[in-house]
């Protein structure tokens, strides 16, 4: 049996998404089966994990829930390594991803997306971008970013680092297990329904 397939199996085993990877709603799972005690207080498993600085937990604060542990765990694991990371970016509404749009066309600015509203990830909670930092000091560009790039996708993030046209190193999302098959466009496509019905995504 492959390591992914005995994941699943375990997943499986506790009613958690299938996706044969071993991320922090699959540990918090694990831990909650075996060690049972009540340090989360009553929280799901998932939920229970420790918060991180003030400024990424306002932003984790606006992903969908499934996200948020995800983004946590990112920071933590980051830390772990040495690298230390802020959350910079989650959720964003049409409107504000209609006027990062405008930026650089209709707007004062350089261009900094090609998403027009309902056209991104981040539209939907399921994406966030991360900053690299020395001290207080934001680094916008630095290897880091491709070390933690692994850290992410080894926990069942997709990674913008790995995208084939246009990178986006900082660029971390969830994809939902619905969506394994599709390309981005039909995703994204999916997702927009979603929204308008005002149905789950990761349902």
């Amino acid at each position: 049996m492959r390591i992914d397939e005995m994941i699943a199996a375990i997943q499986q085993e506790l009613g958690v998404e299938v996706d044969g990877k071993a991320g922090p709603q699959t540990w918090a799972a694990i831990y909650e089966r075996l060690i049972r005690n009540n340090d989360h207080n009553g929280a799901k498993p998932a939920a229970a994990i420790t918060a991180v600085d003030d400024r990424s937990e306002k932003i984790i604060a606006t992903l969908l829930p499934e996200v948020q542990p995800y983004a946590r765990a990112l920071v933590q694991k980051a830390a772990a390594s040495g690298i230390k990371i802020k959350i910079l970016s989650g959720l964003r509404t049409y409107q504000e991803q209609d006027a990062l749009y405008a930026q650089g066309r209709t707007a004062p600015g350089s261009i900094v997306t090609n998403a027009r509203g309902g056209q991104s990830n981040h539209n939907f909670g399921i994406a966030f971008d991360i900053g690299v930092f020395e001290g207080n000091k934001y680094l916008g560009e630095s290897v880091k970013y491709k070390a933690v790039g692994v850290l992410g996708v080894d926990m069942g993030l997709e990674w913008g680092g790995n995208w084939k046209t246009i990178k986006d190193q900082p660029h971390f999302q969830l994809r939902p297990a619905w969506a394994a098959e599709l390309n981005e466009k039909q995703m994204l496509a999916e997702l927009r329904s979603r929204h308008d019905d005002q149905s789950p995504v990761y349902a």
